[in-house]
C-alpha cells in the first residue's frame, strides 16, 4: 500500500479527537450506547452508587400502529390421532366398540406403549375379554353387522370390557345391536360392575335389532366392567356402546366447557398426516354402520365415529369456524370436489342430496378449504417432489373454486425452496399459505421461552423477502396460515403424543403470541396443534379435563388482549406487545418475564394517556416446570391482580406472563 500523504494524516488525528470527546459525553450511537440507554449491562458500574441508572422503560408508541390483529391467530387444530378426538373430545367410553380387532383368548391389548402409569395406553389388540370357554366366542365373517366380522357369541358364554372409568352419581347410556339364530330366542344381560343395574333382553329371529340401556353410578372407579352375556341361544355382536349420559351430540362435556374457555374463532380438521390417507366418506351415515380402519399415519384404530357431519356439529356448538383439510396425498380431485359440495352443495346435488338423507337438508357454511397438509415431507402419504405437488395443487384448486367459488383455499408451504416453488408457481391458485413448526426443549429460561418469537419471526420474513423477489406475487397479498404451532418434546403421559407443558410453555406460547401481533400485516391465521391430549393445551383423563399452562394463556390472550398493535420496546429478555382494543378505549399490555426475578417497567407513553382504574391477569409461579393435571387442584391459574391507576410503572412477577387493560383517557 502507498503511504497517506500528510494532509490526511492530519485529517485522521482530528477524526479521532472528535469520536473521543463525544463518546466521552455519551453521543455515540453505537450498541455500548444502546446498552446504556437501557441500564447498565451486567459489566458495567454506574459512576455513582448514590446515583443509580433507572430501571430500563417499557415504551409504547400510539403514533406507530400496525395493522389490526387477525382473530383468527387464536385457531385451533384437530386430528385424528392419539386421545385428541377419541377419548377427549368424543365421549364413547368403550375402546373398539366396532370389533376391529378379533376377540382372542389371550387378553392382551395394550401395546409396548403400553398400560403402566400412562393415562391413556395405546390399544394394539382386542379390549374385550372372552367370558368361558376360549372357543365360546368366535369372529363371524359371513355376514358382519360392519367392518370385517362381527363376534359370535355361544350360548352360555359373553364378553366384557374392564377398566372403565365411572363418578358416583353419574348417569351412562348405552346401546347395542344384537341378533340370535332362528327360531329360537335367547335373553342377553348387561351388566356394569359399579352399577347397581342388571338390564336383559329378550333376542329373537335373525335381524340385528338397538336395544338400550342405562346406568346410574354407585360409585367412583376406573375399573368398571361392562358384560355383556347370552343363555339358551347364541347371539351375533354388531356394534356396543357407552356414553356418559351428559354428552352433548356425542361430546364431553367437560371438554367441551373448557373448549368454550378457548373460544377458538376456527378449527382446522381431520389433519395433520391423517388426511392423506383418509378417506371421508367413511366417516358419513349410518355412525354405527361406518368402518372401523386401521389409522392410515398413526397408531391404533379410526373409528369413524366423529366424521364430517360431527365435526360440523362441533363448530356449531363453539360457535366457531371450520377449516378442512382435503386428502391430496393418496387423495384425488374427484373425491375433493364431492366432500366440497357435501359440505356446501344444494340438497338437488347428488353429494348435497346425500347430506340431506344422513339429516342434513340445508348446505353447511365452510368458507376455508385446506389444499393438503406437509406434502414436502416424505413421512407425508402419497409424498411427491415440489414439481409433481405443483402441478397437483393447481387441479384440486381449479376443481373446487369451479364447484364453490367462495371457498378460500390454503396451500402447502415449507419456508424455503418449497415455499418459493409454491408461490411462484400457484399464487393465482391460493389465498393463504400453510406454514408449520415445533419446537423442543431448552434447559435455559429465557432462551426456552424465546424460540417461539423466534419462529414465528423467521416465518414471517421469510415471506416478506417472496414479496419483495417474486414477480408472481405483485398486487398480491398472500398472507401466512400458519396452521400448525406448538412446542413438542418429553414423554407421552396422556396417549400418543400426549405431551405435559409446564409454566415456561405458557411464557414462550405469550411470546409466539406477541410475535403474531407485530406481525400482524402478514400472519393471519395461527391453529395451535392439537388441541386436547395429543401436544394439546387441554388434557384429560377419562373424568377429568383440565386448562394446560399454554391453554391458560390462549384463553387470557383471546379474551383480553387488543386488536390494534402499537409499536412497543421492551428491555431485554422481557417480551412485550401491547394493542388497542377496537374501540379505542382500552391499552391492553402483555409482558412475558422469562427469568426468575420480579421487574419494575416504567411506562414510557407517547401519544397516548391513561385514564383512571385499569385491570390486570397474570399466569405466574416459582417453579418454571410447574404444571396442571385433570381431576387434580391446579398449580397454574390465572390471578387477577388489583391495580391502583394510572400506572406510573408494571410490576411483573418472576416466570410469568401479565396482561394489563388500561383504560385510555378520553378527550
Amino acid at each position: 500500500m502507498k503511504p497517506l500523504p500528510p494532509c490526511w494524516f492530519r485529517v485522521l488525528v482530528l477524526l479521532c479527537v472528535c469520536c473521543w470527546t463525544a463518546r466521552s459525553n455519551g453521543q455515540t450511537q453505537g450498541p455500548a450506547s444502546a446498552a446504556r440507554q437501557n441500564g447498565p449491562s451486567p459489566d458495567e458500574t454506574p459512576e455513582s452508587a448514590a446515583d443509580p441508572a433507572p430501571p430500563p422503560a417499557l415504551t409504547i408508541d400510539a403514533d406507530r400502529r400496525g395493522q389490526p390483529v387477525s382473530p383468527f391467530i387464536y385457531g385451533q387444530f384437530i386430528e385424528h390421532l392419539g386421545r385428541c378426538i377419541y377419548g377427549g373430545i368424543w365421549a364413547e367410553m368403550l375402546e373398539d366398540r366396532k370389533f376391529y380387532f378379533p376377540i382372542t383368548p389371550t387378553y392382551a391389548p395394550y401395546g409396548a406403549d403400553g398400560a403402566g402409569d400412562r393415562v391413556f395406553p395405546v390399544v394394539e389388540a382386542s379390549p374385550w375379554e372372552i367370558i368361558g370357554a376360549d372357543d365360546s366366542v368366535t369372529m363371524d365373517r359371513m355376514a358382519p353387522f360392519v367392518g370385517e366380522h362381527s363376534p359370535h357369541i355361544a350360548a352360555g358364554s359373553g364378553i366384557r370390557q374392564h377398566d372403565l372409568a365411572m363418578v358416583k352419581g353419574q348417569k351412562y347410556e348405552g346401546y347395542l345391536w344384537v341378533k340370535t339364530t332362528a327360531p329360537g330366542s335367547s335373553t342377553v344381560q348387561v351388566t356394569l360392575r359399579g352399577a347397581p343395574e342388571t338390564w336383559q333382553f329378550d333376542v329373537s329371529g335373525t335381524a340385528y335389532a338397538k336395544h338400550t340401556f342405562h346406568f346410574v353410578a354407585d360409585e367412583s372407579t376406573d375399573r368398571a366392567t361392562l358384560e355383556i352375556k347370552t343363555d339358551k341361544q347364541p347371539c351375533w355382536i354388531g356394534t356396543v356402546s357407552l356414553m356418559p349420559a351428559n354428552h352433548q351430540a356425542g361430546m364431553r362435556a367437560d371438554t367441551l366447557e373448557l373448549l368454550k374457555q378457548l373460544d377458538a374463532p376456527v378449527y382446522r380438521w381431520p389433519g395433520g398426516n391423517f388426511v392423506s390417507g383418509y378417506d371421508w366418506k367413511d366417516g358419513v351415515g349410518d355412525r354405527d354402520r361406518r368402518p372401523p380402519r386401521k389409522n392410515p399415519a398413526w397408531t391404533g384404530v379410526e373409528h369413524n365415529d366423529f366424521g364430517l357431519d360431527e365435526f360440523m356439529a362441533f363448530c356449531r356448538i363453539l360457535q366457531t369456524e371450520p377449516y378442512i383439510a382435503v386428502n391430496s396425498g393418496l387423495g384425488g380431485v374427484t373425491s375433493a370436489v364431492e366432500q366440497l359440495q357435501y359440505a356446501t352443495g344444494a340438497a338437488d346435488t347428488p353429494m348435497g342430496a346425500w347430506r340431506a338423507k344422513n339429516g342434513h337438508a340445508e348446505p353447511y357454511t365452510v368458507r376455508w378449504w385446506g389444499i393438503g397438509n406437509e406434502m414436502y415431507g416424505n413421512w407425508q402419504l402419497g409424498h411427491m417432489s415440489l414439481e409433481e405437488y405443483v402441478q397437483k395443487h393447481n387441479e384440486f384448486a381449479t376443481a373446487m373454486r369451479a364447484e364453490n367459488p367462495a371457498i378460500q383455499l390454503v396451500a402447502v408451504g415449507d419456508a424455503g425452496p418449497w415455499s418459493e416453488g409454491m408461490m411462484q408457481h400457484c399464487a393465482e391458485h391460493m389465498d393463504l399459505i400453510s406454514e408449520h413448526f415445533y419446537r423442543g426443549d431448552r434447559p435455559e429460561l429465557a432462551s426456552h421461552v424465546a424460540q417461539m418469537a423466534e419462529a414465528v419471526r423467521h416465518k414471517a420474513d421469510a415471506h416478506r423477502d417472496y414479496r419483495q423477489r417474486f414477480e408472481s406475487l405483485r398486487g398480491k397479498d398472500i398472507r401466512i396460515a400458519l396452521d400448525e404451532w406448538n412446542y413438542w418434546y418429553g414423554p407421552h403421559v396422556f396417549g400418543e403424543l400426549g405431551t405435559r407443558y409446564f409454566l415456561k410453555d405458557g411464557l414462550g406460547i405469550a411470546g409466539g403470541l406477541h410475535e403474531y401481533v407485530r406481525q400482524s400485516d402478514i400472519m393471519f391465521m395461527a391453529n395451535y396443534a392439537q388441541t386436547v391430549n395429543v401436544i394439546g393445551c387441554i388434557k384429560t383423563t377419562k373424568t377429568a379435563a383440565s386448562l394446560e399452562t399454554t391453554g391458560l394463556v390462549l384463553k387470557l390472550y383471546r379474551q383480553h388482549f387488543g386488536t390494534l398493535p402499537l409499536a412497543t420496546t421492551a428491555p431485554q429478555p422481557l417480551d412485550a406487545a401491547a394493542a388497542l382494543t377496537a374501540d379505542g378505549r382500552t391499552l391492553t399490555i402483555g409482558v412475558v418475564n422469562p427469568t426468575l426475578q420480579p421487574h419494575d417497567l416504567p411506562l414510557d407513553l407517547r401519544g397516548i394517556a391513561l385514564g383512571p382504574g385499569g385491570q390486570a391477569w397474570q399466569i405466574a409461579g416459582n417453579d418454571p416446570l410447574a404444571y396442571n393435571d385433570p381431576g387434580q387442584k391446579p398449580r397454574v391459574a390465572i390471578e387477577e391482580v388489583p391495580l391502583s391507576g394510572p400506572p406510573r410503572q408494571l410490576r411483573v412477577a418472576p416466570c410469568s406472563v401479565t396482561l394489563f387493560a388500561l383504560p385510555v383517557a378520553q378527550p
